[in-house]
């Protein structure tokens, strides 16, 4: 017993150095991306070797000191460094508090434990993921990391940051490292066994390839194209303060910080013919416009003077004051027009530039001396750069750990942000460049995340500019004073997914583990669906209607009605694209009607066209439409084939006791319930389709599903509050459009609202039934005995998404207004 417990253990740590290592490799860049996709499964086998809750979080607590030791070890270093505690005892620390440091091992182990006594593999693996991001997404870590931000040197897998930020890429790692697990476990089984987990394991970098391949050739094709910004970065290399004010003294200290910025600005202007000028953060180390001194006045006047005489806007880290203390901030600075703003950091570094009001003290004070007492900024604001030829362009400033805040860059974008301003001092990584190459590749995601481009400007490295890609255009090296020139080319690029839903993927994720705890507490929820694959179906009475299609006619509605499901996808991405468009109601109608309705109606035609009723008359089956009856014998009928496309309706084929197939297919509402009531086998196909059309079948139709409360009723409930809030805003009151022009404008204009309403939810839906299909056949590929179950599960969460989704986010665009 002792050598199987000391064999285990010994498997147990192996597997988490292994990850531990692969982390480390992955998180230095380079070529190290591809690891991502693997680095997490020897720890991976490891919990799948835990039987008991208590060994799960021991090994996920293993876990996550061992990768804060391999990737952050320079983070515990500095720290001991700044506070001149040590290198080792910094080091100490970091590891001492890992689990709180990275705690979603510990989130991630614990669902995955306990999703697995419960699912299968596969919703244990999303689970574990949820788990992960919401982890991170609920208890923001210090520096903001995250996995996905390691595929940064890959161009292409970067992408999807566009669409799910971070956390996005975080997931699909995990899911490729679960899938890779799974394969290897069932190596033995055969290729056929391994199929399926490798299918997952290779969706995501498939995913981020596609979609990166499919966006950077027309990366810029949305972006009108503009007249470059020519901007100049000074990295001037003075990071000792105060070690400079001990030796010359704080008057002595400023003048030579302004005197090396001054004579690098004009390098940048005269001779390089920079347009704006940036320094990096707190490069002026007091506050400006608001002098605490005689000396800070005169300070003050000389930069003013230089901004003037190099009539250029200046850009600089400074401090600011007001009575409830003093601030970390930007200035800008106009030739002529002096100080027009200052950005006050928002987001600032615990213990070191400030402490919590709760804990804040004079024997915490006395216990930590170097701990700040700076104030924090109230959000993220956007300036103009006022530049010499008469252009003005918007900037986002943040302020070194402003940049790893998704959440700043997307309320930036919103707000008009043609460009990202961000300035830093990685002066506490000097000696481990590892920490503040890490900082800017999390910096470049912001611009990936907007699709602006971005200018960065560091005290002493690494200062660089992106463009709207996150590719770098230039940069400097750690250490050195350098003088970045480069050209940008300020945008207002159609809204990214993450600049139009924000850092979604953490909500998302708590949503889903939510109706997972609901599954399995609720009785009624827990039982619908539950692993079956053939629910018994209502039994059918006769007549029923029909539509008796031969070929052609199903042909012909079923691409009518492909090209109008097409035409719906085709608008939601006009509508993304084209932003006038998202505010022209009757276009939207237009178009609606002629890439969806016609088709739609022109399909709904062509099954009425062929229109039956079907009952039983004696041991015949006989579909007639007025004068019109076909007679097919019961005996004659082998068996019944479910169309597996269920285009232009759910229907069914009839298998024939000759082995043909009868000449005409039959769609109706249930073809499943049909063969039940005739008492005719129906054909068990193994192949996906079949298994994915049985699905579709197997759940009973709700109320909420039907047209009119979904396309009528719930359109007219959200256009009611829009309405009269548009009313109260541009006419003064509820019927101020009605006192103004009469009745007549009064209820076109509400009905235009409503028809905008309409296709908006229309267009909802049919996101949502995308989404549902992919995962319905996704579910059949992978696990088909429980697609049905996961059919339920997805038409639940469609459920929820539209009937609470839409009119939670019109309560809160009606509570922001």
């Amino acid at each position: 017993m002792q050598k199987l417990l000391t064999s285990s253990t010994a498997r147990m740590v192996a597997g988490i150095l292994a990850s531990a290592a692969l982390s480390a490799l992955y998180a230095r860049g380079g070529a190290g991306w591809l690891l991502g996709f693997v680095m997490l499964a020897p720890w991976l086998f490891t919990l799948n070797a835990s039987r008991t809750l208590a060994a799960t979080l021991g090994c996920a607590y293993l876990m996550s000191l061992a990768f804060t030791a391999a990737v952050f070890p320079w983070f515990g270093i500095a720290l001991g460094r700044y506070t001149q505690t040590g290198a080792g005892i910094g080091l100490a620390v970091l590891l001492l508090a890992a689990p709180l440091f990275q705690p979603q091992f510990l989130a991630f182990a614990l669902v995955r434990h306990v999703a697995g006594r419960r699912h299968g593999p596969l919703l244990r693996a999303l689970a574990a993921a949820a788990a992960w991001v919401a982890a991170e997404w609920l208890l923001p870590k210090l520096l903001g990391d995250t996995l996905g931000y390691g595929l940064y040197p890959s161009r292409l897998m970067r992408q999807g940051a566009a669409i799910g930020g971070g956390a996005g890429l975080t997931v699909l790692l995990l899911l490729a490292n679960e899938g890779i697990v799974a394969a290897l476990a069932r190596r033995r089984d055969g290729w056929r066994a391994i199929a399926q987990p490798f299918a997952l394991a290779a969706l995501g970098p498939l995913l981020l390839a596609g979609y990166g391949l499919a966006v950077l050739p027309d990366k810029d094709s949305s972006v009108v194209a503009g007249k470059p910004l020519r901007v100049g970065l000074v990295q001037a290399n003075l990071v000792d303060y105060e070690g400079m004010r001990r030796h010359k003294g704080a008057r002595a200290v400023v003048q030579e910080v302004l005197a090396t910025h001054f004579a690098m600005s004009y390098d940048a202007v005269v001779r390089r013919h920079a347009e704006v000028v940036l320094w990096s953060e707190t490069a002026y180390p007091t506050t400006f416009g608001h002098p605490k001194s005689a000396a800070g006045a005169e300070f003050d006047r000389e930069i003013l003077a230089n901004v003037r005489a190099a009539g250029v806007p200046f850009v600089f880290g400074t401090y600011d004051i007001d009575s409830d203390g003093e601030y970390n901030a930007a200035a800008f600075v106009q030739p002529g027009a002096g100080l027009t703003g200052l950005y006050r950091k928002t987001r600032l570094f615990p213990f070191t530039e400030y402490v919590p009001e709760w804990l804040d003290g004079p024997r915490l004070r006395q216990l930590l001396p170097w701990t700040g007492n700076w104030r924090a900024g109230n959000g993220a604001r956007v300036f103009p750069l006022r530049l010499a030829d008469g252009r003005e362009i918007p900037v986002l400033p943040l302020i070194c750990l402003d940049d790893v805040d998704a959440g700043l860059a997307i309320t930036g974008a919103r707000l008009g942000a043609q460009a990202i301003v961000t300035m830093s001092n990685d002066s506490w990584f000097s000696t481990d460049p590892e920490g503040a190459r890490l900082h800017q590749t999390v910096a470049a995601f912001r611009s990936i995340e907007t699709r602006l481009p971005q200018v960065r400007v560091t005290t002493n490295g690494y200062s660089a500019v992106f463009d709207a890609s996150g590719s770098q255009l230039a940069g400097t090296r750690m250490g050195e004073p350098a003088l970045v020139i480069a050209d940008v080319v300020p945008s207002q690029p159609a809204p990214t997914l993450m600049v139009r839903w924000g850092d979604w993927v953490g909500r998302a994720a708590c949503a889903f583990l939510l109706l997972l705890a609901a599954r399995a507490t609720i009785p009624s929820w827990r039982s619908e669906g539950e692993g079956a694959t053939s629910p018994a179906q209502p039994a059918m009475r006769f007549p029923v209607r029909v539509a008796v299609l031969p070929p052609a006619a199903r042909f012909a509605a079923a691409l009518l009605r492909a090209l109008a499901r097409a035409g719906l996808l085709g608008i939601c991405v006009a509508l993304l694209l084209n932003e006038p468009l998202r505010t022209n109601t009757l276009a939207q109608i237009r178009l609606f009607s002629g890439l969806f309705l016609a088709p739609e109606i022109a399909s709904w035609c062509v099954l009425l066209a062929f229109a039956a009723q079907a009952s039983i008359d004696g041991a015949a089956l006989v579909l007639t439409r007025g004068a019109q009856r076909i007679e097919l014998a019961l005996g004659e009928i082998a068996s019944v084939e479910l169309w597996r496309l269920p285009i232009p309706a759910a229907g069914l084929a009839l298998r024939l006791a000759s082995g043909q197939r009868w000449h005409y297919g039959l769609a109706l509402a249930n073809p499943m319930a049909f063969a039940a009531a005739l008492g005719l086998e129906q054909e068990q196909p193994g192949a996906v389709m079949g298994v994915y059309a049985r699905a579709r079948l197997a759940l009973r139709r709700r109320k909420l599903d039907l047209p009119l409360a979904k396309f009528v009723l719930l359109p007219l409930a959200l256009a009611i509050p829009a309405f009269h809030l548009h009313q109260h805003i541009a006419y003064g009151s509820a019927f101020g459009e009605y006192y103004t022009f009469g009745l007549k404008a009064y209820l076109t204009a509400f009905a235009l609202w409503w028809a905008a309403w309409s296709i908006g939810v229309v267009l909802s839906a049919a996101l949502l039934r995308a989404a549902i299909e992919a995962g319905t056949l996704m579910a059949a590929l992978l696990r088909p005995a429980q697609v049905v179950a996961v059919r339920s599960w997805l038409e639940r969460a469609g459920r929820l998404a539209l009937y609470l989704g839409l009119p939670g986010w019109l309560l809160a665009n009606l509570y922001g207004a």
